[in-house]
């Protein structure tokens, strides 16, 4: 039986550092600016927030997030997946993930991408350029 070797698909064979990994998976991705992701969220996309306890409290949520630990994205987003989030409907489902500042997120998105989420992407600037768009945010 083969198996694709998900890590070197994105990383080649040759170890490289995390900002050239950053740059490859960019590239397989359609990233989205603040304002296209509040209207993508009103047009059925699915924003996931993907920052730890600590930021979420310090700086409020995005309404209508769905927020869901790093380290549980794959398991939840998975729509074939046991322990899947009821949001996660289908492989069709837009996605868009949001970090901190937009790093993180697009190493998860193409993590999703790998899933078959072929419609995941992230949000620039993650949820600080989103706050600083004026888009709302809760406590």
């Amino acid at each position: 039986m083969e198996t694709e070797p998900v890590a070197t698909e994105v990383a080649g064979t040759e170890p490289v550092g995390i900002d050239e990994l950053l740059e490859r998976v960019r590239e397989g991705l359609d990233r989205i600016e603040p304002r296209e992701a509040f209207e993508a969220a009103a047009e059925g996309a699915l924003l996931v927030d993907i920052r730890y306890a600590a930021l979420r409290e310090r700086d409020g949520l995005i309404p209508g997030a769905l927020v869901v630990e790093r380290n549980e994205l794959e398991w939840r987003l998975d729509p074939l997946g046991s322990h899947r989030a009821a949001e996660a409907t289908s492989h069709d489902l837009r996605v868009v993930v949001i970090c901190n500042e937009g790093y993180a997120s697009s190493l998860a998105a193409a993590s999703l991408k790998t899933l078959g989420l072929h419609r995941a992407t992230d949000l620039v600037g993650g949820f600080q350029a989103w706050k600083a768009e004026g888009l709302p945010v809760t406590r």
